[in-house]
C-alpha cells in the first residue's frame, strides 16, 4: 500500500515534539503540506527546521497558537483558513490522586484535551464537508478505557475524546469526511523518556529496556511487553488520514500493544 497525500494540507496540533511531531513527519513523508503547531515561536521554528532537515523537499509551515483557548483557535484559523486533514493531538497529562486534584487542574486539562479538539473541529470540519473530503483524527489514550486510578482527570478527558469523535463522525455522515480516534498505549515519547530518565541512568539499561520494564510493571496486560515507538503510533494515524481509509469512520482504534484486555 502506497499512501499518497500530495495536494492535501494537514494540520497537527501540539506537534513540535513527541507523537505529534512523529505524525507530522509521517504526513509530510507521504506528500502532505504540513502545518506544525506549538505554543512558542522558538518551539515551532525549531520543529520546522528539524523536519525540513529530515525532509528537504517537504512543504512545512507553522503557527504559534494555543488551542486551549478560543482566541488561540481563532488565530490558528486566521493563519490557516482551510485544511484537508486535522490531527487533534495537543494534550497534557499528569499523575495526581483524586482527592488532591483541585478544580483548576481538572478544568485546565479539560480545556486542552477536550475543548482544544472541539474548537479546531468546529473551525475546520464544515469546510471539509463543503469540499467533499476530509480526515479528522483525535489522539485519545488507552487510559480512556483502562482507567488509571492516579490519573482520573486525564482519563476522563480521553474518554471524552471518544465521545466527541464518534458523535462528529455521525454528524458528518455522507459528507466524505471521516472522524476517528486513536488510542495509544505506553509510548516511548519525549514525556515518557523524561519520566524514566533518572531510572534509566541508575540502571545502566538502554531507554528502550527501561521503558519495557516500566510497561511490565505498570501495564502488565501489555501483549508486546514494551513501549510502542512514536512512529508505530504515527503509522496508524497516517493510514486514517489517507484515501485508503475511506470506509473507516466513527472508530476508536487502539495502538496500545494489547494493554486493554478486551476482544473488541
Amino acid at each position: 500500500m502506497k499512501i499518497d497525500l500530495t495536494s492535501k494540507t494537514a494540520l497537527v496540533t501540539g506537534s513540535t515534539q513527541g507523537i505529534g511531531f512523529a505524525i507530522a513527519r509521517g504526513l509530510a513523508n507521504a506528500g502532505a503540506s504540513v502545518v506544525l503547531n506549538g505554543l512558542t515561536k522558538d518551539e515551532v521554528d525549531h520543529a520546522i527546521e528539524r523536519l525540513q532537515s529530515e525532509l528537504p523537499t517537504a512543504e512545512i509551515s507553522g503557527v504559534v497558537a494555543n488551542v486551549a483557548t478560543a482566541e488561540g483557535v481563532a488565530a490558528l484559523k486566521a493563519a490557516v483558513p482551510a485544511v484537508d486533514i486535522l490531527i487533534n493531538n495537543a494534550g497534557i497529562y499528569g499523575q495526581q490522586d483524586f482527592f488532591e486534584t483541585p478544580d483548576d487542574v481538572w478544568l485546565r486539562m479539560y480545556e486542552i484535551n477536550v475543548m482544544g479538539g472541539v474548537r479546531t473541529a468546529r473551525a475546520y470540519l464544515q469546510g471539509m464537508a463543503e469540499r467533499g473530503w476530509g480526515r479528522v483524527v483525535f489522539i485519545s489514550s488507552e487510559s480512556a478505557l483502562n482507567v488509571p486510578v492516579d490519573m482520573l482527570h486525564y482519563a476522563t478527558t480521553k474518554t471524552a475524546n471518544l465521545t466527541v469523535s464518534r458523535g462528529l463522525a455521525k454528524r458528518m455522515a455522507g459528507t466524505g469526511v471521516t472522524v476517528n480516534a486513536v488510542l495509544p498505549g505506553p509510548t516511548l515519547s519525549d514525556g515518557l523518556q523524561a519520566l524514566l530518565k533518572e531510572e534509566q541512568e541508575k540502571s545502566g539499561l538502554s531507554m528502550e529496556e527501561t521503558a519495557a520494564a516500566f510497561v511490565v510493571a505498570h501495564r502488565p496486560t501489555s501483549l508486546i511487553r514494551r513501549a510502542a515507538s512514536m512512529e508505530e503510533v504515527a503509522n496508524l494515524v497516517i493510514y486514517l488520514s489517507s484515501p485508503q481509509a475511506s470506509a473507516t469512520t466513527g472508530a476508536a482504534l487502539r495502538v496500545d500493544g494489547g494493554v486493554v484486555d478486551t476482544v473488541a
